[in-house]
């Protein structure tokens, strides 16, 4: 099989578990979610037998200590997934809310509601954890997810996914709803990049260089930033500004 033809069943596979996804209620969701998190728990020793193959390579490549430590999955951060996951269950449901109704003229009520947006694309750098994090969020809003992770962590990333779909199966989450691509060729990221009859929306994390690449190719809208979303305000006053 080609990598193009992985990449589009992958992606057909979680547009048709999208229509479902988009039909748990919060109960069924925040179930799986809970699931998820014990799956993690329970299959720590795989994760980490896993995540060992990731990290001997990545210190046999020379890369950086830090890079190594952000990779690497420990029993702390294994807890830390399954916490975040806890605490994903444990907020609201966005999907049916409602805001900014108003009146108009001819008495009709007219506002916003949150519904899910379908099929999500998550393309991210060397952090693993990422895997468990987005697949919580993506589920809690009701949508599927594709996550394609950077090729340093390709075994931490299966293995993680391996147990949230496994976990998933068991709450009557609909097949396909957690989707990862298994490769670590580029070719797969340009591809996936390609399916806009697919996947609705990508959403790039890491570095200004993976994330001008998405921009880039991308023929799916993109939710991206270049430098952050942290900004510094100088205390020196300039002219024209407010003062104090």
């Amino acid at each position: 099989m080609s990598v193009r033809d992985g990449v589009l069943g992958i992606a057909k596979a979680a547009k048709e578990a999208s229509y479902g996804v988009a039909r748990l209620d919060t109960a069924a969701k925040n179930l799986a979610l809970v699931k998820m998190a014990e799956g993690l728990l329970s299959a720590s020793e795989f994760l980490k037998a896993e995540n060992r193959k990731d990290v001997e390579a990545a210190t046999a490549k020379g890369l950086q200590k830090a890079m190594v430590e952000r990779l690497t999955l420990s029993d702390k951060v294994i807890g830390s997934m399954a916490a975040g996951l806890k605490e994903v269950a444990a907020l609201p449901d966005p999907v049916g809310e409602i805001t900014g109704m108003q009146k108009r003229p001819n008495g009709l009520m007219v506002g916003r509601m949150r519904i899910p947006i379908g099929v999500i694309g998550i393309i991210y750098e060397s952090r693993p954890n990422v895997t468990a994090d987005a697949a919580g969020l993506c589920l809690k809003s009701g949508n599927a997810v594709i996550l394609r992770g950077g090729s340093e962590a390709i075994n931490s990333n299966n293995a993680i996914a391996k147990v949230l779909k496994e976990a998933c199966a068991q709450a009557g989450v609909p097949s396909g709803a957690i989707q990862v691509i298994p490769t670590t060729e580029r070719e797969a990221v340009l591809e996936m990049l390609k399916l806009e009859e697919e996947i609705d929306l990508i959403i790039p994390r890491g570095g200004e260089g993976l994330i001008r690449f998405v921009v880039e190719n991308s023929k799916i809208p993109v939710i991206k930033h270049y430098k952050g979303v942290c900004h510094a305000l100088s205390t020196h006053h300039r002219p024209g500004w407010p003062s104090g």
